[in-house]
């Protein structure tokens, strides 16, 4: 029998997904509920998920767009940070028009790779332990 977490490494892992772009948000979701994900939002403004993560159940990761809407995530991207939980920005922004405090949060370019998306979650510690 097949260990279930090579085929869907994010088995159980809950992630928060903010994203402004509908369909972007969507296939993001559709994608890490492939690999096992259960999905938390998607939201799609900072506020609101800012506001709802002091309700929310543990997350154990996000995916970050940092632009929504005229807006910049970067104060939830401060509070997950603080907390420990592991994130990484998906969005259009180069690397290095970061701020400095984010200049090692890990970071990936749209439009994205599926299997990399899924790996870089893995890699920064996104799991049920």
């Amino acid at each position: 029998m097949l260990d279930p977490t090579v085929q869907k490494p994010l088995l159980g892992c809950r992630i928060l997904i903010v994203e402004d772009n509908y369909l972007l948000a969507e296939t993001v979701a559709e994608v890490l509920e492939n690999a096992g994900a259960r999905i938390v939002g998607p939201f799609v403004t900072m506020v609101e998920a800012l506001e709802r993560l002091g309700e929310l159940t543990a997350i154990d990761g996000a995916v970050l767009d940092i632009g929504l809407n005229g807006q910049e995530s970067y104060p939830l991207a401060e509070a997950l940070q603080t907390t420990g939980i592991p994130f990484l920005f998906l969005t259009g922004l180069e690397r290095r028009n970061l701020p400095r405090q984010f200049e090692r949060t890990p970071h990936m370019l749209k439009p994205f790779s599926e299997d990399k998306l899924i790996g870089r979650l893995v890699e920064i510690g996104v799991s049920r332990d």
